[in-house]
């Protein structure tokens, strides 16, 4: 038998146990109701868009590139070797240093071709001495007449004309001779870059060897020699006979151009082992940005497709029946359409057939669509910033 006080608090405890049963009871009811209230209204309005990003086909003018890998060579390169036999007295450049035509580059001791010089100047003085004086004799023998015999007078005249022979003989020499000495003083035959010196000071020269002093190569402007496939080779004659075709040099990785130039040669041969054909481009190369033995990727524009539709590569699905895209009507919704494509470039695709100028296909997000599912775009909150989208 319970006492008074025992009795006075379970009462209360039971009917707050009891309060809070039913509180539970009431919220978990109501809360079943708003979801059962919630699924109806979703399930009216239909499910939910299916997040995507999207981008409209555009019409533009689209150019076609012929890709290819390339290298850099001088435009010119020159072996600077000696032309005269002797010691290099003076090496007047600097390795990889930019020099231009006529520059000095060394000089080679010069006393030896001086002499031969004096000594050929000198040889003509004398010549030249005899000559006067057989010039002389000879008016002496015109002036007697009958006193001197014909055959005195034609042997003074013979000796005359050997004289002048002799002195022409002179000139040849001496100007053999200025050139030898001329041939002392190494001078730049065109403008560009020198490479590492060959040859040091103090070293003996001769022009019978193979090993030059330097070599020059020219830079400005340059060549890239690189290769096209022998199919183009129709197209590629037939564009570069009505223009020079822009070439671009980039990269190996091809993330930027290095330098912007123009066909110049396409060679007079086909390689039939690997089936191309070489072709040469020529650039300004102001900023140096092209080296010599340098490897770049080329891009050769060969024509330009006028108005052609073109969407992003991203839009572009492969299928069990060919290519395809996903297109975006007013309504939202997804519809499949079969594509044919052209030349692809830069991340983006030429559409020949399957979409039109302004319609709008989806780049990303395509594994969750299907045909008739109702797309968007993700929105932006309203305190993100419009360059941030959620």
């Amino acid at each position: 038998m319970a006492t008074p006080k025992r009795s006075r608090w379970i009462v209360p405890v039971i009917v707050a146990l009891g309060l809070v049963g039913g509180y539970a009871a009431w919220r978990h009811y109501d809360g079943v109701g708003k979801a059962e209230q919630a699924a109806s209204a979703q399930k009216a309005r239909g499910p939910a868009p299916i997040p995507v990003k999207m981008a409209s086909a555009e019409k533009t003018d689209f150019p076609v590139y012929l890709a290819g890998l390339g290298t850099v060579q001088g435009f010119n390169t020159v072996v600077v070797r000696t032309r005269v036999d002797g010691q290099i007295d003076k090496i007047a450049f600097k390795e990889g240093q930019l020099v231009k035509e006529g520059d000095l580059l060394a000089h080679i001791d010069p006393r030896s071709f001086q002499a031969a010089l004096d000594q050929a100047k000198a040889k003509k003085a004398q010549d030249e001495a005899n000559l006067a004086n057989a010039n002389v004799d000879l008016q002496r023998y015109t002036k007697l007449g009958e006193f001197a015999t014909k055959q005195q007078t034609d042997t003074q005249r013979s000796t005359v004309a050997q004289l002048t022979a002799q002195i022409a003989a002179d000139d040849a020499a001496i100007s053999n001779a200025q050139t030898q000495l001329d041939y002392t003083t190494v001078k730049a035959p065109i403008s560009g870059v020198v490479g590492f010196r060959q040859v040091d000071q103090g070293n003996i020269v001769n022009a019978s060897t193979q090993t030059g002093i330097v070599t020059i190569a020219q830079i400005e402007p340059i060549a890239v020699i690189f290769t096209a496939p022998e199919q183009n080779l129709v197209d590629i004659n037939e564009a570069q006979a009505k223009q020079p075709l822009k070439v671009m040099a980039l990269t190996t990785d091809g993330k930027r151009v290095l330098s912007e130039g123009a066909l110049a040669v396409v060679n007079n041969t086909v390689d039939t082992t690997s089936g191309t054909i070489r072709l040469k481009a020529t650039f300004d190369n102001k900023d140096h940005l092209l080296w010599p033995g340098l490897s770049v990727s080329t891009r050769l524009l060969v024509t330009t497709l006028k108005d052609a539709v073109v969407i992003p590569d991203d839009a572009v699905q492969h299928g069990a029946d060919g290519l395809y895209a996903f297109a975006v009507g007013a309504d939202n919704k997804a519809e499949l359409r079969k594509i044919k494509v052209g030349r692809s470039i830069d991340g983006r695709t030429v559409v020949e057939d399957g979409l039109s100028a302004g319609d709008r296909v989806i780049t990303a997000g395509q594994y969750k669509v299907q045909p008739g599912s109702v797309v968007a775009t993700p929105v932006a909150t309203s305190d993100a910033s419009p360059a941030k989208a959620q």
